[in-house]
C-alpha cells in the first residue's frame, strides 16, 4: 500500500528522511479494525518525528500522520481519534505514528473505540483536519478555558493550526475574539474569520476571560496583562520560547489561572464534529494535495508560511 513514512532521522533537515513508497499492509491487533483512509492532514508533530523527537531510529520505518478520516469495515464513514492507550509509553498513551503506524497511508489499523462517526455535512478532507489541532483548540476553549463563562478571548500568534482553530471556534461560540500576529497579511485573514486582529503586544479594547497561549516567552507577559480578574490562560505550547517570566503579584492579585492543556478526549472530538455540523463551522485549510504530491505537503508545512491546515486527499 502507498504510505508516507520516516525512513531516516535528520534533526536539521527533516524532509531528507521522508519517503513515499509502498509498505506492507498494517498489522491489525485484536480489538482493532482496518480503516480505508480517504483523507489525512499534517501536523508539526510529523516534522518533529522526522527530526527524531519522540521517534527513535529502532522504530523505523514509521508511517507518519496522526489525523485521518475514512471508511471502517462496515462501510461507515468515520474520523479517527489519534490517541491510543499504550502501557509501554510512560504517559500511558501514544499518538499514531509514535508507536503505531500513522495515518498518511492507504490503510490504517485503529482501535474500534477510536472511530468516531463522521457527520455527512463534513467532507473527508474537512473531517481529517479536526482530530489533532482543532481538537486541541476545542479542549483548550471548552474544557480547560471554560469558555461558556467567558465574554472575550485572546488568541496569541494566530495563523497556525491550533490558533486559527481557536479563533474560528471561539467566534462560532459567540465570543468576542482578539488575535495577534506579526504578519500583516495573516492579520487580515484572521480578521476575516471574525477576530479583531492586532499586532503582538498591542493594547486591547478590553480585558479577556480566556487566553489561548501557544507562543510562550515573547507573548506571555502580554497574555497576563490582557487578562481580566479570574481569567484562564491556557497553554498548549511554547513555539517561540519556553522560559517565560511571570509576575506572581499579578497572578494572585487578579486570581489568574495558568492551565496546561494537551489534545482532548474522544468524547470531545465527537462534540467538535457535532459543533461543526450543526453550526456550519469548517476548518481553515491552507493547502490540499493529492496523495501523489504528499511530499509537497510536507514541504509546505516545513516552510512555516501556512495559514490553517495542510491536508492530503487520498481519493484525488
Amino acid at each position: 500500500m502507498r504510505a508516507a513514512y520516516a525512513s531516516a532521522l535528520h534533526p536539521d533537515e527533516p524532509l531528507r528522511g521522508l519517503t513515499v513508497a509502498d509498505l506492507p499492509e498494517p498489522h491489525v491487533p485484536d480489538g482493532w479494525v482496518p480503516v480505508d483512509v480517504r483523507a489525512s492532514s499534517l501536523n508539526h508533530h510529523d516534522l518533529w518525528s522526522l527530526r527524531g523527537v519522540g521517534l527513535p531510529a529502532d522504530r523505523l520505518p514509521m508511517i507518519l500522520g496522526c489525523d485521518a478520516a475514512g471508511v471502517d469495515p462496515d462501510g461507515a464513514e468515520v474520523v479517527v481519534f489519534p490517541v491510543v492507550e499504550d502501557k509501554a509509553d510512560p504517559r500511558g498513551y501514544s499518538l499514531f505514528s509514535e508507536r503505531h503506524p500513522g495515518t498518511i497511508a492507504e490503510r490504517l489499523a485503529a482501535p474500534r473505540e477510536n472511530l468516531i462517526p463522521k457527520p455527512p455535512e463534513l467532507s473527508f478532507v474537512e473531517a481529517a483536519c479536526l482530530p489533532t489541532a482543532w481538537l486541541t483548540a476545542y479542549h483548550m476553549l471548552v474544557t480547560r478555558g471554560r469558555i461558556a463563562d467567558a465574554s472575550a478571548v485572546l488568541v496569541q500568534g494566530a495563523g497556525g493550526g491550533v490558533s486559527t482553530a481557536a479563533v474560528v471556534l471561539a467566534a462560532a461560540l459567540g465570543k468576542r475574539v482578539y488575535a495577534t500576529s506579526r504578519d500583516a497579511g495573516k492579520r487580515e485573514r484572521i480578521a476575516a474569520l471574525g477576530a479583531t486582529a492586532v499586532e503582538p503586544g498591542a493594547r486591547l479594547a478590553e480585558r479577556v476571560d480566556v487566553v489561548i497561549e501557544s507562543v510562550g516567552a515573547p507573548t506571555f507577559d502580554h497574555s497576563m496583562k490582557c487578562s481580566a480578574p479570574g481569567a484562564r490562560i491556557v497553554v498548549c505550547g511554547a513555539t517561540a520560547g519556553h522560559r517565560a517570566e511571570i509576575d506572581l503579584r499579578r497572578v494572585f492579585a487578579m486570581q489568574l489561572e495558568i492551565l496546561g492543556s494537551s489534545m482532548g478526549t474522544a468524547a470531545e472530538l465527537a462534540g467538535l464534529l457535532e459543533l461543526c455540523a450543526t453550526r456550519g463551522v469548517r476548518p481553515v485549510i491552507d493547502t490540499t494535495v493529492p496523495f501523489s504530491e504528499v511530499g509537497s505537503a510536507f514541504a509546505r508545512l516545513a516552510s512555516g508560511d501556512v495559514f490553517g491546515k495542510v491536508a492530503v486527499d487520498h481519493q484525488a
